[in-house]
């Protein structure tokens, strides 16, 4: 039986002027420059401003974004939204089972608590080669559609915000 066919809706409207923050880690290097290449074309079609943060793995993403955003908002220019990126590839041991699962759990966590849009472009595969599938704006564009989601979050937030 054949997968059922994705559905998709209409692009989001974009947000015009939006301040996003970028959080990638960096585990996976080369993996981690595909997704950001994606993230910054979205951004950049956007006409978004963004920042980027560097951290070693996804565990570190998280909080990374809280203690920008924190710092950001203390020297009066908060972000609206913001993209985490990386990857993290089965291994032989339980470890890969943790940081895909808390890694997601923090940002959801965090993204609910804090109001804050997040666009989670953390990778969880088995193997090197479906990451690079992922990854590639050719292919799977996951870090673009991690920076499309939280601009649609963030249109989301500022059409809420009027009311």
């Amino acid at each position: 039986m054949a997968a059922p066919k994705r559905k998709t809706s209409k692009p989001a409207k974009q947000p015009a002027g939006a301040r996003i923050l970028v959080v990638e880690a960096r585990f996976y290097s080369e993996i981690s420059d595909a997704l950001l290449a994606g993230a910054a074309k979205v951004l950049d079609e956007a006409k978004a401003s963004w920042d980027s943060i560097t951290v070693p793995g996804a565990l570190e993403v998280a909080p990374a974004i809280a203690i920008a955003i924190d710092a950001a908002v203390r020297e009066k220019k908060p972000y609206e939204g913001a993209v985490a990126l990386g990857c993290v590839i089965q291994g032989e041991t339980f470890h890969f089972d943790i940081v895909a699962m808390q890694s997601a759990r923090a940002l959801s966590d965090l993204s609910v608590s804090l109001r804050l849009p997040i666009g989670n472009g953390i990778l969880t595969v088995d193997n090197e080669s479906q990451a690079w599938a992922r990854a590639r704006l050719t292919e799977g564009d996951k870090g673009g559609d991690a920076a499309r989601a939280a601009l649609a979050l963030v249109e989301i937030k500022r059409q809420r915000g009027k009311r």
